[in-house]
């Protein structure tokens, strides 16, 4: 058996490298594609840059800008993440409070709904004066717009948990700490996991909305000052970091879903 065990790590190695690399080989080859079609409408069209520019000018404009690019990137990523562990929580908390206590489901849900009926663009502004023009209202425009599709998905996951395990647990004398931590947690795993991919990708979505409306830093911020002076290339360029970053932060989080949550 010892004789066989390097080969058993070695094929183990290669599988866990054939998780990581085929999604990474789709986005590249998705990449590719996108970037060849690009080309072929500048092209073929012949559109002046100040309508669309090439992908060689704007990855030019990537590579001599870099340093630029990548502060401002640094602080929309900030924006991100600390909107994701902002929305992520009190969305949970929400969704454990209308299912310990049923009441509350009749008056929140209207908030839930009203949350997400009122424009993003209609509320930045109001953050904006609240909080300032710092972090922190990016912040919280990226918690609410991830609010509504996490409180729902951990809602629907911890409210669907199927009748025979709860009676099962109830019958063995669980009280409701324990139904809740041994029952219907593991079985909303999948869907709170869905909640946690979609808010993962629309996330950057309220980063950089909060940065349109005002800002002195960000990928947002950089966007508008580009078009405001004519610099489509590097508009385009800082849209392009801004979506791979929300590509990779989405494969990142799945990779990590699946490995800590395989039944998701």
């Amino acid at each position: 058996m010892q004789v066989f065990e390097p080969l058993l790590t070695l094929s183990r190695y290669r599988t866990k490298l054939t998780d990581v690399g085929r999604p990474v080989l789709r986005v590249i080859i998705s990449l590719i594609v996108l970037i060849g079609l690009w080309q072929a409408i500048v092209s073929l069209f012949e559109l002046p840059s100040f309508i669309l520019p090439s992908p060689d000018a704007v990855f030019s404009r990537l590579i001599s800008r870099h340093d630029v690019l990548l502060s401002h990137a640094f602080v929309t990523g900030q924006e991100i993440l600390l909107g994701l562990a902002l929305g992520l929580s009190v969305g949970f908390i929400f969704a454990l409070q209308m299912l310990l206590f049923r009441p509350l489901k009749v008056w929140m849900l209207p908030l839930l709904i009203a949350s997400q009926a009122i424009p993003v663009f209609a509320i930045a502004p109001v953050l904006m004066l609240w909080l300032g023009y710092g972090i922190c209202s990016k912040v919280v425009m990226a918690a609410i717009i991830i609010f509504f599709p996490v409180t729902t998905c951990c809602f629907d996951g911890l409210n669907a948990t199927p009748k025979g395990y709860l009676d099962l647990a109830q019958t063995m004398g669980a009280s409701k700490w324990q139904l809740l931590r041994h029952v219907r947690l593991p079985a909303a795993m999948p869907s709170i996991a869905s909640g946690l991919r979609i808010a993962v990708v629309i996330a950057p979505i309220g980063a950089v909305a909060g940065e349109w409306v005002g800002a002195s830093k960000g990928l947002g911020y950089l966007m508008l000052q580009a078009n405001a002076r004519m610099m489509i290339d590097e508009m385009f360029a800082a849209l392009f970091l801004l979506s791979l970053m929300a590509v990779a932060l989405y494969f990142i989080t799945d990779f990590l879903l699946k490995k800590l949550i395989p039944w998701s």
